[in-house]
């Protein structure tokens, strides 16, 4: 059961941080890769935060949704991506 709160609030994360960044609604993926993006980015938040990440609460989504931040300016910043204001 934990799996699954863990992709929810994976999905929730990646959809957040899709739309806090700049230009990040302009980006290519769907939800599923969304949802990867959330869960990494929760793993990534949870490594931050202290475990807290895989729960579904309400700091567990915000440090999820800030390791999806974190890993999105990563990939950027890898793949040569333009970000458009």
């Amino acid at each position: 059961m934990s799996f699954l709160i863990f992709l929810v609030v994976g999905l929730i994360a990646g959809a957040l941080a899709k739309a806090i960044m700049p230009g990040g609604s302009n980006e290519p993926g769907g939800w599923f890769l969304t949802m990867i993006l959330g869960v990494v980015g929760a793993f990534v938040g949870g490594l931050i935060g202290g475990g807290t990440s895989g729960t579904f609460s309400i700091m567990g989504i915000v440090w999820a949704t800030l390791g999806a931040i974190v890993l999105i300016g990563i990939m950027r910043l890898v793949t040569g991506a333009k970000r458009s204001v």
